[in-house]
């Protein structure tokens, strides 16, 4: 299983799931980290990441009642999490091995309201520069109606910082 997809551990899914991960001689360290552990608010909401090359990310969630708003629709928090997660990993992908990120803003436009679907949150990374870098998403349901559009601003992360960030994340993925 990925690490953002809920429910038990088999172990040839799990295997078959993380396949589609970056195929690089030198993935990211993140990769394993969430190759070998749950991530809590993908297990949380239900989402997953499908599939992550360079530069690009795909996650998916399907939306239930579970996620409603007091309307009975799709919450608009439910969306900018799956975003969030399809633009960090696609970002993730353009790190060094040394190198962590931090998200400095995040901008979400909603098109049209959501019920229950099969949600596709497509990621890609626009520019990236030394520090910053700048990734679109586009959020689609299963009949490829345009749902909603995101922005993120990502900062990578060096040295110390990354250091920190980096045995944080260890301590709370071995936590779950």
């Amino acid at each position: 299983m990925l690490p953002f997809e809920g429910g038990s551990k088999d172990v040839n899914d799990h295997q078959q799931q993380h396949d589609c991960l970056k195929e690089s001689e030198d993935p990211h360290p993140l990769f394993e980290k969430f190759r070998q552990s749950t991530v809590p608010i993908g297990e949380l909401i239900g989402f997953r990441v499908d599939e992550i090359t360079a530069g690009r990310a795909v996650a998916s969630l399907r939306s239930g009642p579970q996620h409603a708003n007091p309307m009975g629709t799709l919450h608009g928090g439910v969306l900018c999490d799956l975003a969030d997660a399809a633009m960090g990993m696609a970002f993730v992908s353009t790190l060094a091995s040394d190198e962590s990120l931090t998200t400095m803003g995040l901008s979400i436009n909603f098109f049209r309201p959501v019920w229950q679907a099969a949600l596709r949150a497509e990621a890609r990374v626009v520019s990236r520069g030394r520090n910053l870098g700048y990734v679109e998403c586009e959020e689609l349901d299963q009949d490829n109606r345009l749902i909603a559009e995101a922005t993120s601003t990502c900062l990578a992360l060096r040295g110390d910082q990354a250091r920190r960030v980096e045995e944080r994340a260890v301590a709370l993925l071995s936590d779950t």
